[in-house]
């Protein structure tokens, strides 16, 4: 029997220029003109077309914090100052105009209103009641060996469809659970294994339990600026709280559905399966694997170069 798992959607075709995309219509970066994303070689004037057409919808629908986001009818976001909030529809219209499906547990994207060059993917997944615990006992080595060895057994499929071979090398930060709290955070990484990619991306993993499954808070930046970033994503989980009724402590055994896996399996796989980790233009490989997108070092730089000659100021 098969048993989904959220996971933020692949991140194609370019990471960078989705990173870019997004830092426009935060306002990070605006200039005079009506700014562009850089646009890739031979995209059809339609797909420009579409495209633009969705990121001045994500603008004009971005909510800005401080302000109180409804998750659904399951829990609250209150989003800080600092912090703009994309909504469902206007996110999924723009990842999908970069050619990505965002799939039907997307709540929405979040992106920082500052200079900051990171984004976070928010999911609802409606699992069930996830058991916590395996998380007592986990060992952190043997997960990261699991993830190795998926990410490993994942290369075949990934080079069917001409995605460079990856490696998973070390935690960014090992899995972490906070069993009052209810919230879990992960982060390994994960790059291309002929060493191309000297900055990869990361996502840095955060969840939040509640009654009926769980929200996933995924923040995408590089290695290299992870350090800085994952303040916001901690921030951002922080802010999160179900509603009474929805949250974890309400869970009834004799009623409520039980989630075909456990807290580990958030980190290391689900059920059978085992974490796939996939790349910048890989579609969907593994049916129930956590992404983690990977790009390559020239890709982020192109972002950098591009801000700069766009000339940031105030939104």
């Amino acid at each position: 029997m098969s048993h989904r798992m959220s996971q933020p959607p692949v991140i194609r075709p370019s990471l960078a220029a989705l990173l870019a995309l997004l830092l426009c219509i935060s306002g990070a970066s605006r200039a005079a003109d009506s700014p562009k994303a850089p646009d890739a070689p031979g995209t059809p004037s339609a797909a420009q077309a579409a495209l633009a057409a969705a990121r001045d919808a994500a603008r004009a629908a971005i909510e800005r914090g401080p302000v109180n986001i409804r998750l659904r009818d399951q829990a609250q976001l209150e989003l800080p100052p600092g912090f703009g909030f994309i909504p469902q529809k206007e996110s999924a219209a723009l990842l999908s105009a970069m050619g990505n499906d965002a799939g039907p547990d997307l709540l929405g994207l979040i992106v920082p209103l500052g200079e900051a060059r990171w984004f976070v993917v928010a999911n609802y997944d409606p699992s069930g009641y996830v058991k916590d615990d395996d998380a007592r006992h986990w060992d952190a080595e043997k997960l990261l060996q699991n993830l190795k060895d998926g990410t490993e057994a994942g290369n075949a499929a990934r080079a069917k469809v001409g995605v460079p071979p990856l490696e998973v090398t070390r935690w960014i930060e090992p899995p972490a659970y906070t069993a009052d709290s209810h919230r879990l955070i992960w982060s390994a990484e994960a790059q291309r294994k002929d060493g191309v990619a000297e900055d990869p991306t990361v996502n840095y993993n955060t969840y939040v339990l509640g009654r009926e499954g769980f929200i996933s808070m995924n923040l995408i930046t590089s290695a290299s600026a992870i350090d800085a970033d994952k303040a916001a994503a901690h921030a951002l989980l922080s802010a999160v709280s179900f509603n009474d009724g929805k949250r974890y402590a309400d869970f009834n055994s004799s009623s409520d559905k039980v989630a075909a896996y456990g807290l580990a399996a958030l980190v290391a796989g689900v059920a059978a399966k085992k974490i796939g980790l996939l790349a910048l233009f890989a579609a969907t490989i593994v049916k129930f694997a956590k992404v983690i997108a990977v790009a390559a070092a020239a890709a982020i730089a192109i972002v950098t170069r591009w801000l700069k000659g766009r000339g940031a100021r105030a939104g």
